[in-house]
């Protein structure tokens, strides 16, 4: 029995020292995506987020609402830079769903996008042709 509960110990310290290697690894590959999306480098992005696919099966869905830029969500960074080609990416890239919830702020974007007046943003109207 007592075999059994060392093993047990040392495979539950083996799984957590190994899962938070992984978290690590994340927020180290996801570190610049602020300064890639305020840049509008799609390139980069599609490439950072191929990455992170492959090294961590994880997509956008999955992080996306762990980023947060000056307080702002990735695609709210986007809209306050002008970054196009980047928020349109990250909008067609996002399940509707998500794209309707509200954020952190407890806002969603369309209700962020109204009452800042940016209806006729070219990424405000993407996210509209989305939901």
């Amino acid at each position: 029995m007592l075999k059994f509960t060392k093993t047990a110990a040392l495979l539950l310290t083996a799984t957590f020292g190994i899962n938070t290697a992984a978290v690590a690894g994340v927020e180290e590959s996801l570190a610049n995506i602020c300064t890639i999306v305020a840049a509008d480098d799609k390139a980069e992005l599609r490439k950072k987020m191929r990455t992170i696919q492959t090294d961590y099966s994880l997509k956008l869905r999955d992080y996306y609402s762990g980023i947060s830029c000056n307080g702002q969500s990735l695609i709210k960074t986007a809209i306050a830079n002008n970054a196009i080609e980047v928020g349109t990416l990250l909008v067609k890239q996002m399940p509707s769903n998500d794209l309707g919830a509200p954020e952190t702020d407890g806002k969603t974007l369309q209700v962020w996008i109204n009452e800042n007046s940016l209806q006729d943003h070219q990424v405000a109207q993407a996210l509209f042709a989305r939901l």
